[in-house]
């Protein structure tokens, strides 16, 4: 089990450590709820350093990313970062991550925990174009420092305007007293803030600077499990639940990253597949009867029948029911479609509804 640079200091402060991705990972501090109303009304922080980061330098740096993945990373401009997949040939995904572009000639790649090893073989297969690849995943850390009072409470600590820092947008700066540090506004929680690429090395110093300047805001540390509930909220896909090898992005409802104005691995499959039509389809839904719905749920029609399963679910703690995400029959997939979901002997009704189930 690997740790990150933090997790003396996560068992320090009591967190509950559960291995994950390979990984000794902090689930949760004093509790799930109380963590995720940190996030969604003050600030609070996440030790998300088992994430990966690929580094791709070259003329063909573009090239190679056109190809392997599925949105168009052409209209990138340096300081800019976009979401996107790695098709795989099969019709499924490989993985889910962010592009950055650095530089004229260098992006950062950052890929999903558990698929460090895999995406990497993934991309090097295709790089017949010299591209240099170097894998920073084991010599950095990633710090989320998410919250609606995130930059007010960060601002102290570098010289730039956080504020001035747009969604999906990032700059290379100082932070905490350290050089070169990348700050990104590309949070997973729905609520703002922001996240701290660093080397291993400065986390840290990068960490308690932090926690002191945060202090007049009630900054608290927050676990994975608040995480999800958090992303949940927001209807973010979860790489593992709710898209993996064999969902295809069109099903997954990511056909705003499949770009099929350039060619790219199984585009043709996957045009087709756009042209005919899917026939299941991932939903958000409600439970409109008491419930909590979980992962590898059924979810049936009105007679009982299978129409598909749940991928994520969870009692939501901002919006105060049980929600989740899951693949339908498409004739299930509008909005206020009735369904239920079967949990153990009872069928609880659900409605289908539009995400974000958060909304501010």
């Amino acid at each position: 089990m690997k740790n990150t640079a933090l997790s003396h200091i996560h068992e320090s402060l009591g967190a509950k450590m559960v291995p994950f991705a390979g990984y000794n990972m902090p689930v949760q501090y004093e509790g799930v709820n109380a963590e995720h109303d940190t996030v969604r009304n003050g600030v609070g922080v996440f030790d998300v350093s088992h994430m990966g980061e690929f580094l791709l330098t070259g003329e063909n740096a573009l090239a190679l990313i056109q190809k392997v993945t599925s949105n168009d990373a052409s209209v990138l401009e340096i300081g800019k970062a976009q979401y996107s997949c790695l098709p795989n040939t099969e019709g499924g995904i490989v993985d889910d991550l962010i592009v950055y572009r650095m530089k004229e000639n260098q992006y950062l790649l950052v890929v999903n925990a558990s698929n460090i090893e895999k995406d990497w073989n993934w991309i090097s297969s295709y790089n017949d174009m010299d591209v240099e690849m170097r894998n920073l995943s084991e010599d950095y850390s990633l710090l989320a420092i998410q919250g609606p009072k995130a930059v007010e409470a960060m601002q102290s600590l570098t010289s730039i305007d956080l504020s001035a820092i747009k969604y999906y947008h990032f700059e290379v700066a100082d932070f905490a007293g350290i050089e070169h540090v990348i700050i990104s506004a590309t949070g997973y929680t729905g609520s703002g803030g922001f996240e701290i690429y660093c080397k291993n090395s400065d986390v840290e110093q990068i960490w308690t600077k932090v926690f002191e300047a945060g202090k007049p805001f009630g900054i608290k540390p927050i676990g994975l499990a608040a995480r999800d509930t958090l992303r949940l909220e927001m209807g973010f896909c979860l790489y593992g639940n709710d898209i993996n090898d064999t969902t295809s992005p069109l099903e997954a409802g990511l056909g705003w990253i499949t770009k099929f104005t350039k060619d790219f691995v199984n585009a043709e499959n996957l045009k087709k597949q756009k042209e005919a039509g899917v026939s299941k389809k991932l939903v958000g839904f409600e439970l409109t009867e008491r419930g909590i719905p979980r992962h590898d749920y059924e979810i049936v029609d009105a007679n009982g029948i299978n129409i598909g399963i749940v991928t994520s679910g969870t009692m939501a703690p901002t919006v105060g029911k049980g929600i989740g995400m899951g693949y339908v029959n498409t004739e299930f997939s509008a909005p206020d479609s009735e369904i239920f979901i079967q949990i153990r002997a009872n069928k609880v009704a659900a409605k289908v509804v539009k995400l974000p189930f958060y909304k501010k």
